[in-house]
């Protein structure tokens, strides 16, 4: 049985421990780094990665452990892992807008995550910026606030590694966005693993009853696991969740 390391992040305004499994560590996350830094060198300038991702696959957290590792390595090149949650709309904004689902109008707040409910010329006009090699600021956002927070970290490294859920969706505006990635990596998972840990994320950060939770996560995030999954581009590199949380390149 592979060992598994634990390691401890802060991560959209909460604390998250996670596992890692060492076997990945050595066979599939050191390489990618040594393969990136590689590619940093030939390019001679800012290296931009896009990590996408399905709700509660853990991107994340994966993407602070990214960055991590390239920190503990002399030989690697340091990469800054941000990510696209920071670009949600004001909660404000989601409560006093809506949206037109199955023929009915549908609070914003009630489609949390999805599409709609991100500024999307924000993030164009932002990961333009850094594929300008500029140092810039990015936002993050936070599950106690519920909001984002403006100007929270500064882009100012070589390797750029941007997580997000829709960052290779094929639709109108989103499909735009693979102009700037020099190399993609995307995560799958079976839906069915997905949905407990969805569950169990949205009662720890909003507090609400689990029928609540349950509703809205059968009626929101379930959907953008789907869209995720089936309406993204190819990537480089792809990885498979897991039951044991580890990850299997496909």
């Amino acid at each position: 049985m592979d060992d598994f390391l634990s390691f401890s992040f802060r991560i959209n305004g909460l604390p998250v421990t996670a596992s890692f499994s060492e076997k990945n560590i050595e066979e599939i996350f050191v390489p990618l780094l040594f393969y990136l830094s590689e590619l940093q060198q030939k390019k001679d300038g800012r290296l931009i990665v896009f990590l996408s991702a399905p709700p509660a696959s853990g991107k994340s957290t994966l993407a602070a452990f990214l960055q991590y590792l390239s920190e503990t390595r002399s030989t690697l090149t340091p990469i800054i892992s941000i990510g696209m949650d920071g670009f949600h709309l004001p909660q404000d904004h989601l409560m006093n807008n809506g949206i037109t689902i199955d023929g009915k109008i549908v609070p914003l707040a009630k489609i949390k995550g999805s599409p709609p409910t991100f500024d999307l010329e924000a993030i164009h006009s932002k990961i333009a910026e850094i594929a300008s090699g500029s140092v810039c600021k990015w936002p993050f956002y936070d599950r106690v606030l519920h909001n984002p927070v403006q100007d929270a970290s500064t882009v100012d490294r070589d390797i750029v590694l941007i997580e997000g859920n829709y960052l290779l969706l094929d639709k109108d505006g989103w499909k735009d966005l693979k102009q700037y990635a020099d190399y993609t990596i995307r995560i799958i998972a079976d839906p069915s693993m997905l949905r407990p840990r969805l569950i169990g994320r949205k009662l720890e950060s909003s507090r609400k009853p689990l029928s609540y939770v349950e509703k809205f996560v059968d009626f929101s995030d379930m959907r953008n696991v789907d869209l995720c999954l089936n309406n993204s581009f190819k990537s480089d590199l792809t990885l498979r969740l897991e039951q044991d949380n580890s990850f299997s390149p496909l």
